[in-house]
């Protein structure tokens, strides 16, 4: 994240429709991708500031095109509104000229929420479970064409293995050399998931990202608000929702574990999960119901291939703290997904019985 003061930042906020005074920041860095700041005003958190980072995300307009379709819909008695913020301008996002384009936007902050980054209280799952079937309810009738693929093929397993493929080629042999154990089990798994065909199944709006992080949660009740990080929104499966919550919540170690010991399979917080997409489970296809459990093989999967691509690349696309922090999360989500793959007759009869 580049350091920004409060001088800076107030700058930016100039240019939105706020109360013109001096605010304060904090910033957030759980995210890898954007730089996020809570804004605060007279000492109570009131906005979410964020700067967009354009080089992961091509497409701003596309970006913010899909939020502002979503944001409208996401609204119920159980589910939190965000807003986003206009700049004086009337737009809904701020292009910044100077040596480089800079993208920012804020959004209305919801007041006494919370996030976890890993949990071991079914009551959580549970609420994540019902807070994802809930997003996906209220965007079910919305036009697929209404949206724009921003990420062409995110969560393409063929474009994934062309760039790992690619990376090899050019990867220094002593990277290829540390990761050996990763690039050996990529090509095990590889074969693995050529049976999965994610485009036979119905084309819904998705999150695309839904690690439990992106989920807000109320303080004071620990009833699920909102999804949050709407960048990565855009059509999808719906394997790929339930697979990318399955890595964040069944799994209580970090994304970038070293002691693969720690990172776990609890099927208590699987079944709790699934319990919560059961109270939305009449918007799911026969179909959806029986290729879940082969999304929570793909998705850590697919998230480790890309950290494995990005090592090798020499660390270009995700923030790292240090070198081998890719390499790190790469073989952490395999031995989830290793263990995942071990789980699979037993995740398939929880969401027959739960959701079939």
């Amino acid at each position: 994240m580049k350091n920004y003061s409060d001088r800076d930042l107030n700058a930016i906020l100039a240019y939105f429709s706020v109360a013109e005074k001096e605010y304060t920041f904090n910033p957030l860095t759980d995210g890898y991708i954007n730089d996020t700041f809570l804004v605060f005003e007279d000492s109570a958190p009131r906005y979410i500031l964020q700067r967009v980072n354009h080089k992961v995300f091509k497409n701003i307009s596309g970006v913010m095109n899909n939020i502002n379709h979503a944001l409208r819909n996401l609204t119920a008695p159980d589910y939190s509104k965000i807003n986003l913020v206009e700049t004086k301008a009337g737009k809904e996002y701020l292009e910044l000229h100077s040596d480089s384009s800079d993208y920012w936007r804020m959004m209305t902050y919801i007041d006494e929420s919370t996030a976890h980054n890993t949990t071991s209280d079914p009551k959580i799952a549970f609420e994540a479970g019902r807070i994802i079937g809930k997003f996906h309810l209220l965007l079910e009738n919305e036009d697929a064409e209404n949206y724009v693929d921003t990420i062409p093929r995110f969560h393409d397993l063929e474009l994934r293995k062309q760039q790992f493929e690619t990376a090899l080629t050019t990867a220094a042999t002593k990277k290829k050399e540390v990761a050996k154990s990763a690039i050996d089990f990529t090509h095990e798994i590889l074969s693995v998931l050529e049976k999965i065909n994610p485009s036979a199944q119905p084309v819904r709006i998705c999150h695309n990202d839904t690690k439990l992080n992106n989920i807000l949660f109320s303080r004071e009740t620990g009833k699920a608000l909102c999804l949050i990080d709407l960048d990565t929104l855009m059509t999808g499966r719906f394997l790929f929702d339930f697979g990318d919550a399955v890595r964040t919540i069944v799994n209580t170690a970090p994304e970038d574990e070293k002691d693969h010991s720690k990172i776990t399979f609890e099927k208590e917080l699987f079944e709790a999960f699934v319990d919560g997409l059961a109270v939305n489970k009449s918007m799911f296809s026969k179909k959806e119901t029986e290729t879940m459990p082969w999304g929570a093989v793909l998705m850590p999967f697919l998230h480790g291939i890309r950290a494995l691509t990005d090592y090798l690349n020499g660390n270009i696309y995700y923030k790292v703290a240090y070198e081998n922090q890719n390499l790190d999360r790469c073989l952490s989500l395999f031995d989830f997904t290793r263990k995942t793959l071990d789980e699979m007759e037993y995740m398939e009869e929880v969401v027959r019985g739960k959701l079939g």
